[in-house]
């Protein structure tokens, strides 16, 4: 029981992770029907800065991941209005397409000034584990599921109860509809980006002190958290909750109980499977489309 319990609370922590990357999916989606492929670089950055900022600029930790996750969200808006803004009337595919290429040129940045090294953030409150039932989880883990309901509280505020929020909404519903009523759809395409790269950012400061990062650690967070969006349902935040720690869950029980050298195909397997039985999610909405 003991054994099983340890590999359930890695799981979960791990699906937490993939959680805050598919909402960052989600969120774009929502507003600009785009795949934004770059969601795994937000996720880098987000690391990749906060060591740097505290290792090499000798920052407090608190200090340098709240700096870390505001260089994202600067990127983020960066992305948007060098590389989407410009061909926002281009079709999906070709948008889609610019997201991957976003997404290579970042990494490429990072790996020229940082190298090809590994880095570790230290854990935001020490390394000393706690026994839970027998389970041995670490403090980190905490923060990052904290962080994800914590997230999940502040979306449902600000998307439920904030004028901005019921008009990024507006915009996912029927854009046209919402421009003709006066929301600034631009406005709202910058602010999803914005988010999109704070929740990217937010995934790899809390994971950098578990499984360190790189300059291409993007890479398979940004499928994870991908597969886990199209798990759950593509641009339902609950989906994507649901999706991250099912994935998680069970990325954990298949290298557990199985052998780890499957863990990274289980994530395709499920994919696969969903889109099967479930072409819109687990709990993905339905939406009719006229062609």
């Amino acid at each position: 029981m003991a054994g099983f319990l340890q590999i359930l609370a890695a799981g979960i922590t791990v699906g937490a992770i993939y959680a805050l990357i598919a909402l960052g999916f989600s969120v774009i989606y929502n507003t600009s029907d785009i795949i934004n492929f770059a969601q795994g670089e937000f996720v880098m950055i987000g690391g990749m800065a906060a060591v740097v900022l505290h290792g090499s600029a000798h920052l407090p930790l608190a200090v340098a991941v709240l700096a870390a996750v505001a260089i994202a969200v600067v990127v983020g808006l960066a992305v948007e209005r060098l590389a989407i803004e410009p061909v926002r009337h281009a079709k999906i595919t070709t948008l889609i397409i610019v997201t991957i290429g976003v997404s290579i040129t970042i990494r490429g940045a990072v790996e020229v000034v940082l190298g090809k090294n590994f880095y570790r953030l230290p854990s935001f409150s020490g390394d000393r584990s706690l026994d839970i039932l027998g389970a041995q989880v670490t403090p980190q883990a905490f923060w990052v599921l904290g962080s994800l309901m914590a997230v999940m509280a502040a979306l449902a505020w600000f998307f439920n109860l904030t004028r901005l929020g019921k008009a990024m909404r507006a915009v996912s519903e029927n854009r046209l509809a919402a421009e003709l009523m006066g929301i600034d759809v631009k406005a709202m395409l910058r602010l999803s980006f914005a988010l999109s790269a704070f929740l990217g950012a937010l995934a790899g400061v809390l994971t950098a002190p578990i499984t360190l990062t790189k300059y291409d650690v993007g890479i398979m967070l940004g499928l994870k958290g991908f597969a886990a969006a199209i798990i759950g349902g593509l641009g339902t935040a609950t989906g994507a909750v649901a999706g991250g720690l099912l994935l998680g869950v069970t990325e954990a029980l298949a290298a557990g109980y199985v052998s780890s050298a499957y863990k990274d195909a289980v994530a395709f397997v499920m994919i696969l499977i969903v889109l099967l039985l479930a072409p819109g999610g687990l709990l993905g909405r339905r939406r009719a489309q006229r062609v």
